[in-house]
Protein backbone atom coordinates (compact mmCIF):
# COMPACT_ATOMS: atom_id res chain seq x y z
CA UNK A 1 0.00 0.00 0.00
CA UNK A 2 2.92 2.44 0.79
CA UNK A 3 4.32 2.14 -2.69
CA UNK A 4 1.50 3.60 -4.13
CA UNK A 5 1.48 6.76 -1.97
CA UNK A 6 5.13 6.76 -3.19
CA UNK A 7 4.25 6.27 -6.74
CA UNK A 8 1.63 9.19 -6.51
CA UNK A 9 3.68 11.46 -5.62
CA UNK A 10 6.42 10.68 -7.66
CA UNK A 11 3.86 10.82 -10.33
CA UNK A 12 2.84 14.66 -8.95
CA UNK A 13 6.07 15.66 -9.12
CA UNK A 14 7.56 14.67 -12.26
CA UNK A 15 4.14 16.34 -13.56
CA UNK A 16 4.65 19.74 -11.43
CA UNK A 17 8.21 19.85 -13.39
CA UNK A 18 7.43 18.96 -16.95
CA UNK A 19 4.13 21.35 -17.08
CA UNK A 20 6.26 24.10 -17.44
CA UNK A 21 8.13 22.64 -20.13
CA UNK A 22 5.17 21.61 -21.63
CA UNK A 23 3.55 25.18 -21.35
CA UNK A 24 6.47 26.50 -22.65
CA UNK A 25 6.91 24.65 -25.55
CA UNK A 26 3.42 25.37 -26.49
CA UNK A 27 4.07 29.12 -26.49
CA UNK A 28 6.83 29.01 -28.77
CA UNK A 29 5.58 31.13 -32.37
CA UNK A 30 5.87 29.30 -35.81
CA UNK A 31 7.98 31.54 -38.16
CA UNK A 32 5.28 32.51 -39.82
CA UNK A 33 3.40 33.84 -36.48
CA UNK A 34 6.30 35.24 -35.44
CA UNK A 35 6.58 37.15 -39.04
CA UNK A 36 2.84 38.09 -38.72
CA UNK A 37 4.12 39.89 -35.06
CA UNK A 38 6.68 41.98 -36.59
CA UNK A 39 4.40 43.23 -39.39
CA UNK A 40 1.64 43.80 -37.40
CA UNK A 41 0.34 47.17 -38.06
CA UNK A 42 2.14 47.67 -41.94
CA UNK A 43 0.76 46.82 -45.37
CA UNK A 44 2.74 45.01 -48.24
CA UNK A 45 3.71 47.27 -50.94
CA UNK A 46 5.13 46.23 -54.43
CA UNK A 47 7.83 43.80 -54.28
CA UNK A 48 11.27 45.15 -55.52
CA UNK A 49 13.98 42.93 -56.85
CA UNK A 50 16.90 44.78 -55.26
CA UNK A 51 17.58 47.06 -52.28
CA UNK A 52 20.44 49.18 -50.84
CA UNK A 53 22.44 47.26 -48.70
CA UNK A 54 24.20 50.15 -47.25
CA UNK A 55 20.81 51.42 -46.08
CA UNK A 56 19.51 48.44 -44.17
CA UNK A 57 20.26 49.22 -40.37
CA UNK A 58 18.66 45.99 -38.93
CA UNK A 59 18.21 42.01 -40.41
CA UNK A 60 16.00 39.66 -38.65
CA UNK A 61 15.99 36.30 -39.15
CA UNK A 62 12.44 34.50 -38.84
CA UNK A 63 13.09 30.67 -37.88
CA UNK A 64 12.29 28.81 -41.47
CA UNK A 65 10.59 31.41 -43.16
CA UNK A 66 12.24 35.13 -43.96
CA UNK A 67 15.16 37.81 -43.64
CA UNK A 68 13.58 41.36 -43.10
CA UNK A 69 15.79 43.93 -43.59
CA UNK A 70 14.54 47.35 -42.31
CA UNK A 71 15.38 50.27 -44.79
CA UNK A 72 14.66 53.60 -42.15
CA UNK A 73 11.00 53.03 -41.70
CA UNK A 74 9.75 49.95 -44.06
CA UNK A 75 10.80 46.36 -43.95
CA UNK A 76 11.69 44.37 -46.21
CA UNK A 77 10.65 40.85 -46.06
CA UNK A 78 11.93 37.98 -47.99
CA UNK A 79 11.34 34.96 -48.45
CA UNK A 80 14.50 33.11 -49.84
CA UNK A 81 14.47 29.52 -51.56
CA UNK A 82 16.00 26.99 -48.71
CA UNK A 83 14.42 29.41 -46.01
CA UNK A 84 13.98 25.71 -44.04
CA UNK A 85 17.68 26.54 -43.26
CA UNK A 86 16.94 29.98 -41.50
CA UNK A 87 17.76 29.96 -37.71
CA UNK A 88 17.58 32.53 -35.71
CA UNK A 89 20.63 31.85 -34.70
CA UNK A 90 23.04 31.65 -37.76
CA UNK A 91 25.15 34.46 -39.04
CA UNK A 92 24.61 35.77 -42.19
CA UNK A 93 27.04 36.70 -44.64
CA UNK A 94 26.13 38.56 -47.65
CA UNK A 95 28.95 38.99 -50.35
CA UNK A 96 27.98 41.40 -53.10
CA UNK A 97 29.26 42.67 -56.43
CA UNK A 98 27.64 46.06 -56.42
CA UNK A 99 26.12 48.02 -53.50
CA UNK A 100 22.44 46.24 -53.93
CA UNK A 101 20.94 42.88 -52.68
CA UNK A 102 19.21 41.63 -55.15
CA UNK A 103 16.86 38.50 -56.18
CA UNK A 104 19.15 35.51 -56.96
CA UNK A 105 21.57 36.68 -54.56
CA UNK A 106 22.97 33.77 -51.91
CA UNK A 107 23.62 34.64 -48.20
CA UNK A 108 25.60 31.97 -46.20
CA UNK A 109 24.43 30.70 -43.35
CA UNK A 110 27.32 30.25 -40.15
CA UNK A 111 26.55 28.44 -36.91
CA UNK A 112 27.21 31.47 -34.22
CA UNK A 113 28.49 28.39 -31.58
CA UNK A 114 30.95 27.01 -33.83
CA UNK A 115 31.26 29.49 -36.53
CA UNK A 116 30.93 26.84 -39.23
CA UNK A 117 29.02 26.75 -42.27
CA UNK A 118 25.83 25.77 -41.77
CA UNK A 119 23.76 26.15 -45.55
CA UNK A 120 22.48 28.73 -47.77
CA UNK A 121 19.62 30.43 -48.85
CA UNK A 122 18.84 31.76 -52.22
CA UNK A 123 16.71 35.74 -52.01
CA UNK A 124 13.90 36.29 -54.14
CA UNK A 125 12.24 39.36 -54.27
CA UNK A 126 12.05 41.88 -51.46
CA UNK A 127 8.48 43.32 -49.94
CA UNK A 128 8.16 46.06 -48.34
CA UNK A 129 5.90 46.40 -45.46
CA UNK A 130 5.11 49.95 -44.45
CA UNK A 131 3.12 51.54 -41.49
CA UNK A 132 -0.52 52.15 -42.28
CA UNK A 133 -1.44 55.90 -41.46
CA UNK A 134 -3.86 56.19 -39.18
CA UNK A 135 -6.91 58.12 -39.81
CA UNK A 136 -9.01 60.10 -37.68
CA UNK A 137 -11.75 59.13 -36.18
CA UNK A 138 -15.01 60.92 -37.30
CA UNK A 139 -16.87 62.83 -33.90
Amino acid sequence: MAYKHVFAAALVTVSLIAAPAAFAAKKKLTGEEQLAKLLEGREAGKPVTCIQLSQADNTVIVDKTALVYRVGGTLYVNRPTNADRLDDDDILVTKTFSSQLCRLDTVQLHDRTSRMWSGFVGLQDFVPYTRVKKTASAN
